[in-house]
Order: C-alpha cells, then structure tokens, then sequence
C-alpha cells in the first residue's frame, strides 16, 4: 500500500498538477499554432505573446543568437503599454556578449532555464543587464524566467526573457517551478519550428538562385529585352502590391498573402525561360530584313554593274542606263525603308510585289531577280520583324517553358509556378496561346502575367523592331483589348492606378501588334 501525501509537501504537488491541467489546453493550442505558422516575424510574436500568457507575467523580451551574441527582437509590458520591435523597427540597444555573468547568456550557453525570484538579490549574475532591460520594458525587475530556444539538434536560436510574474492581485512574484518546463517545452517546439522555417527560407533561396541563373543566362544570349523579365517581375510585384492595398481597404475582395505574392513573382522570375531555345536570329531580330540587308545591297550593286556592262556593250542607251539606275537606287531606298517601317500598307506591299517582279536577263539567258521570295515575304511583314514561321517559333517559347518547369521538382508552397508562367500568352476569350485556354481556366496569377508583360512589351525602350509607347498609350491598348474580352479589364485598371502611384511615364507611341510575343 502506497502511502498518501500530505502537508507542505503534498500541496506543492497538486499545485503543480494544478498549473499543468490548466495550462495544457493552451499549451496544444499554441503547439498547433506555432506548427501552421508561415511567417517567421509572427512566429516569433507568438512566442513571445504565448509566454507571458502561460505564465501571467507583465514583460517580456525575445532575443536572436546571431553573430555570437543575443540581439533584441521583441519586448512587451502590459503594465506601461509598451510595445517594440513589433513593427520590424530595430530595437536600438548593443547586443548581449555571451558571458556567463550576463543571465540570458547563461541560459543559452548551458541551454538552460533559469528561474530567479528576486534578480537584485541574486547574486550570480550582473545586475546591469537588468537595469539596460529596465530601461527597454519601462518596469522594475523582481522575478525573471529565461529559456532558452534550440532545436532538435541543440542549435542555439534565442533566449525567451519573461519578467515579472504576477498573481491573482496583480502583486509580483516569483515563477511556479512547474512553468520552467511548460515554457522549455513551449520553447523547444518554437525553435523548431523556426528552424524548419529557415530550411523553407533555405529552399526558397536556393530555388530563387537557380531560377536567378536561367534567367541571367537568358539574359546574356540576347542583348534586346533583357530587362523584359526583371520589369514583368517589377510591375507584378507593383500589382500585387495595389492589390494588397484595395484588399485592405476593402475594395476588393482578392486576398493576396506573401506567400501567394512570391508565387507570382517566381513565375514572372521565370516566365519566359522557354526563350533559351529560340533561335537567335529570331529572338535578336531587330528588322524585317536582318542582315539580310547587306545581299540586297550586294545584288544591287552587282544589277548596277550588269546594267553599265549592258551599255558599254551597246544593248542599252547611255539614257536607258541612267533611268535604270536612278531607278535602282530610288528602289534600293524604299527597300531600306520598308526593312525599318513600323507599318507596311497594301501599297507598298504591292509596291514590293512588282519590284520583285522584275529582273535583269543576261545575253546567255541567265536571270537575276530584284528580290527573292523570302525576301519579299520578310519586306511584307505588315508590323513587326518577324515572318509568320518566325512568329511561330516565337511564339513556342511558351511551350518550351512548361517543358522546362515540368522537369523542376518545385516546392509544394511553389507548385502553382508552372501552370502561371507557361499559360501567360492566354487570352480570357481563348484567342491566346498555345492552349487556347478561356475565362475562369486562367487564374489572377495568370492574368497578371499575362497583362503586365503586354505593358511591358509595349512601353519598352529597348527593343530595336519598334518605338516605346507611352504609359497612358500602353494603358489603352490594354484597355482596348479588355473590351475585346483578351485581358481582365480590372487588372488593367488597377495596374494603371498603381503606376500612377508611382509616377511612371513614356512618351513614344506605336501599335500593340507590334509588340512580339513576350
């Protein structure tokens, strides 16, 4: 038979039980708060919040381990109302050197709770440190508890420092023994928790890098556009951003969280990495002809030379041969012309058609044409550089993309990447490409995308085929193709809210079909 307690000894013990029954609902609570808990600051918040609930006490300060000192992140006191570093604002104290004499070093160098009644009637530790933290927490210190914060592999993440301990009248006092292991154990599943964060954060990073290089090495194959993927990245962001704002205002009903933003901006990091595989004479093609040019200025001059053969010979007048070669000239120019316009008509496609109908016929019976047929059909090109087939292996680089991303095993938190990027040349009434895909089959993501990268397209001063547009003309070609169902009408709105927030301007202009497939 066991014998029972009873006296002092037994009354500490159901007070024990006692603190533990009623503390451990929150104990789960906290636990499962901490584990579902994305965002590193707030993590730390609770932590901080949680411990002076348990425990009932008025104060408390957070501090990280880095570069082999503790810095303070977070404090608290209900009593004054104070609040710091909540807000991300640096908390303007040195930081703690890793001393023994100093008691939140203490704690994290033996990884150990240390629990002190009365800190002025310790006399183990520097009682400065308390003075430097009263200064911080706006309250006499008296009772104190430090835990310290590592993780499943006894690396040191932080110290908890919760002050002041308070009973049922308010009166301070000392820490219960048995919230040391309540507070350890809060402790050690915050600190992993914040540990399994910063191997995501590592993930992410690592992801972001690999990502950062594609696009560098995109970057580097075509010296046009390459700031097309850092701005479709700029302006997303700037969307998202506007978006966030109207949601908090409550004129919108689109929630965008941070980690639905880096989604997105992952997917404009890389939204155009099927590019890597398009030929560079199409992706670097700044005019309708290329280099092209130069055979037909060196077959001009070699009809120039046939013609003066022709008269020395005597089978044409000297009066034919200066006609012809005035001609040769005057047509040698519209050529060069048409190689750089921004819009061929129907007359000078004609124009071009009868040039290349005509020939020079040498006395054995050797022709040689004005203009070869895919000559003419790159000098027909009614906006752009770029022939139809050329347009079609452009156009590809979207299909290359979802190749490409499908062969990335993408984070879970970044899954959504490969749908978003490669369905960016999407229009909402199923005329885009390559899926055809319509209405509610394009998510936000998408279709931000799919704007922001036709502003882009438009307003971008780097492209040699065309001019910028303004930002109010990029606006309204936008707008004009949200009233013919293309593009989401609102993202259009918001996105020229946004700019205008940040004073973006433009003053070139052009047409929208002049803008390549970006």
């Amino acid at each position: 038979m066991t014998a029972s307690m009873s006296g002092p000894a037994a009354r500490k013990k159901d007070n024990e039980m006692h603190l533990q029954y009623q503390d451990f609902d929150k104990i789960i609570e906290v636990g499962i708060r901490l584990s579902t808990e994305r965002d590193r600051n707030r993590l730390l918040m609770t932590i901080l919040e949680k411990g002076m609930e348990i425990t009932n006490c008025d104060a408390s300060i957070l501090y990280l381990y880095e570069h082999e000192a503790l810095y303070f992140k977070y404090m608290k006191t209900l009593s004054k109302g104070i609040s710091r570093g909540m807000n991300g604002e640096v908390i303007a104290l040195p930081p703690v050197p890793m001393k023994e004499e100093n008691v939140c070093a203490y704690a994290a160098i033996h990884r150990k709770v240390v629990n002190i009644p009365d800190v002025y009637a310790n006399g183990q530790f520097d009682s400065s440190g308390a003075c430097r933290s009263e200064s911080l927490t706006g309250c006499r210190m008296q009772s104190q508890l430090l835990v310290p914060l590592a993780n499943q592999e006894d690396e040191l993440i932080g110290v908890l420092q919760l002050i002041n301990a308070m009973d049922e009248e308010g009166n301070v006092t000392a820490f219960h023994e048995a919230y040391e292991r309540i507070v350890r154990a809060l402790g050690s599943m915050a600190a992993i928790e914040l540990t399994n964060l910063s191997y995501v954060e590592a993930l992410k990073a690592q992801m972001y890098s690999f990502m950062e290089a594609l696009t560098t090495a995109l970057e580097e194959q075509t010296p046009y556009n390459a700031q097309h993927t850092r701005n479709v990245e700029k302006y997303a962001s700037l969307l998202a951003d506007y978006i966030i704002k109207l949601q908090k205002e409550g004129r919108c009903r689109q929630i965008f969280d941070p980690a639905r933003k880096e989604q997105l901006m992952l997917a404009a990091l890389i939204h155009d990495i099927g590019k890597m595989v398009v030929p560079l004479n199409i992706m670097n093609k700044p005019t309708r002809l290329d280099k092209g040019i130069e055979r037909v200025d060196d077959r001009f001059a070699l009809l120039r030379a046939l013609y003066e053969v022709d008269m020395l010979r005597g089978r044409i007048s000297r009066e034919a041969f200066e006609t012809t070669i005035a001609d040769l000239d005057a047509e040698l120019a519209f050529i060069h012309e048409m190689n750089e316009t921004a819009y061929v008509s129907d007359e000078a496609c004609e124009h071009i058609e009868r040039l290349a109908a005509k020939q020079h016929v040498k006395e054995g019976g050797s022709v040689l044409c004005y203009l070869t047929r895919k000559e003419v059909e790159c000098l027909c090109i009614r906006r752009g550089t770029l022939t139809m087939q050329e347009r079609r292996e452009m156009e590809n680089h979207v299909v290359m993309t979802s190749k490409i991303l499908d062969k990335v095993q993408f984070y879970k938190g970044f899954s959504m990447v490969p749908k978003w990027a490669g369905a960016h040349h999407e229009y909402l009434d199923g005329s885009g490409y390559p899926n055809h895909l319509k209405g509610d089959a394009l998510d936000l993501e998408t279709r931000i995308l799919t704007v922001v990268d036709i502003y882009d397209a438009l307003v971008a001063t780097d492209r040699p085929y065309k001019k910028p547009v303004s930002r109010q003309k990029a606006i309204q070609i936008l707008r004009d193709m949200a009233q013919q169902g293309k593009v989401d009408a609102q993202l259009v709105e918001w996105l020229d809210e946004a700019l205008k927030m940040e004073d973006s301007h433009s003053t070139a202009s052009c047409h929208p079909s002049e803008a390549r497939p970006d």
